[in-house]
């Protein structure tokens, strides 16, 4: 089977693998809090797993965007 992929795939594919590293830096970020961190340490962390969060939120939106895209480009 000879598979074609549209440029907006290609797009959705690459926001797929960034979602896909930052859900995997939220685990490590995770696993860093149950170690002995300074009070500092701990705020710093929640403040890059917000920020991670964040970006997690965005690029499933513009998944979700894309996919609708292509889905009404489907007769």
């Amino acid at each position: 089977m000879n598979c074609i992929m549209s440029e907006s795939d290609i797009i959705i594919e690459k926001l797929l693998e960034q979602r896909d590293s930052h859900l995997n830096t939220l685990k490590h970020l995770d696993f860093g809090l149950v170690i002995d961190l300074s009070e500092d340490e701990i705020k710093n962390t929640k403040k890059l797993q917000t920020a991670t969060i964040e970006e997690i939120k965005k690029i499933e939106q513009e998944i979700a965007f894309l996919t609708s895209k292509n889905n009404k480009k489907i007769p």
